[in-house]
């Protein structure tokens, strides 16, 4: 019930930002601490978002062979999950520092309240992307105690790109949206205007990765990340069509896995060989 594939996408974005706030391999006990309170939030919010959207689940062909809704998961079972997962992120973030702590509650808020988001606004898409965007900012705080402006763009991009792939993910449901009263950019805009908006979310993606390396003194490694980036983003939206519906996932789970590891990858070497 906990998609590996999903936690992909912002995992190696915590250590981004851990990377650039001290331009150095965190040591190995912050490490740890980050590994712990992203698995413990992941594992909270995907489980809280199955438990929630169950009725609507049940109803979806597309959704109705998930866990809950098929019965192989009690939502009792998943509640006590949910619960544990909570605690032992807080437990995380004490362990690292006194900010992460006292901010912690921030990030709770948005892991409990992101699955209501598409009941009431078609902006859910933005909500979930500030939910994922906290792994850097949390990341680069873990690592350092603070946060600067590289911090905040870095975040900034990464909540365009989750809410741009999202758009694109919920062109598979616009039908099921429109029946169940439920809220996407596709359904208020129609998808060709909803994907003309996923395409600037994703410029303004490139443009603010760019500014938070250029913020944090970055080198070659860094930018070249991002153009390649910026190439797998024009693939992910070539294949992403409201009528092809059959290459969303392709565009949705290998792409954007892409894109995470790639930019983790080369800002590591930025830092250990520049």
């Amino acid at each position: 019930m906990i998609k590996v594939e999903h936690t992909i996408f912002a995992f190696p974005f915590a250590f981004v930002g851990a990377l650039m706030a001290i331009h150095a391999i965190p040591p190995l006990r912050i490490i740890f601490f980050i590994v712990v309170a992203m698995i413990s939030a992941r594992s909270a919010a995907m489980t809280l978002n199955r438990i929630i959207d169950r009725r609507f689940d049940a109803l979806n062909i597309r959704t109705k062979n998930r866990e809950i809704p098929a019965g192989k998961v009690k939502v009792r079972n998943a509640w006590i999950f949910t619960i544990v997962s909570l605690i032992v992120f807080e437990f995380s973030a004490f362990c690292l520092n006194n900010l992460c702590f006292m901010l912690s509650p921030i990030a709770l808020f948005f892991i409990l309240t992101y699955s209501y988001s598409k009941r009431f606004t078609p902006l859910c898409h933005l909500y979930l992307g500030a939910t994922d965007a906290i792994a850097p900012l949390g990341g680069y705080i873990a690592a350092k105690a603070s946060f600067g402006l590289d911090a905040i763009f870095l975040s900034l991009g990464v909540m365009f790109w989750i809410a741009g792939f999202d758009i694109l993910y919920s062109l598979q449901d616009v039908e099921f949206d429109k029946k169940a009263g439920l809220y996407s950019l596709p359904v208020s805009l129609g998808e060709d205007k909803a994907l003309i908006v996923a395409r600037l979310f994703h410029l303004f993606t490139v443009v603010l990765f760019f500014l938070a390396f250029y913020y944090c003194g970055l080198h070659i490694f860094s930018y070249i990340a991002v153009i390649i980036s910026a190439f797998l983003l024009i693939y992910e939206h070539l294949l992403a069509r409201p009528r092809e519906l059959d290459k969303i996932n392709i565009a949705f789970f290998n792409i954007n896995g892409y894109i995470s590891i790639t930019l983790f990858v080369f800002v590591f070497m930025d830092i250990l060989i520049l």
